[in-house]
């Protein structure tokens, strides 16, 4: 995906806030944040699936588009760009991040992707999903792997997290598959709770 625009403030210029996007921010003080940095209309069921993950009890936050891309562009910025404020405010609070992010299903429609700078991080997040009964595997290497130290998901306090790509496919069923929904986001919210129990 080629972005139209090149950082936040490119794109606030240009775009209307509660018209062409939304910004859901809950700054809860916790050694883990859940961020869905292309929710809404650029990666469907992120947002959602990260708001389930945070629950009232983790940081959270997430770029909604609410527009479909048309003739004006994407609104998606990439993680290794994506600097918006409360973003940059809530994973900078945070020890680590924990991104969710959306991929085409290609050639594999089940399994989830994990990356990141953090490997215990990632995975623990792999072996939690794939107990639950999900497809899960480390992602070393690559466009998904999440190494990049200005990626998003690795600008907590530590300077190392880890990001989700789910395929399209796995979205679809987890918006429709209660049951699958809340074991997916049991399964990750038992990392982040375990993250939180080794700082106390």
């Amino acid at each position: 995906m080629i972005d139209k625009y090149s950082s936040f403030a490119e794109l606030a210029v240009n775009e209307t806030v509660g018209l062409d996007y939304r910004i859901h921010a809950k700054n809860r003080g916790t050694p883990v944040a859940i961020i869905a940095p292309h929710g809404g209309r650029i990666e469907p069921g992120t947002l959602e699936i990260a708001a389930k993950i945070a629950g009232d009890a983790l940081s959270f936050y997430a770029f909604e588009a609410l527009r479909p891309s048309g003739k004006r562009g994407s609104l998606h910025i990439t993680s290794a760009r994506f600097d918006e404020p409360q973003a940059l405010a809530i994973v900078g609070a945070a020890q680590r991040a924990v991104a969710i992010h959306g991929r085409v299903d290609g050639d594999d429609s089940v399994t989830v992707g994990v990356g990141g700078r953090d490997t215990t991080l990632r995975d623990a997040i792999v072996t939690a999903l794939t107990t639950a009964g999900f497809e899960a595997t480390a992602v070393i290497e690559g466009g998904l792997a999440g190494r990049d130290a200005a990626n998003i998901c690795n600008r907590g306090a530590t300077g190392a997290g880890a990001q989700l790509e789910l395929p399209r496919a796995l979205r679809s069923q987890l918006r429709t598959q209660p049951e699958k929904l809340t074991a997916f986001c049991d399964a990750v919210r038992g990392v982040a709770a375990a993250v939180e129990a080794s700082r106390k």
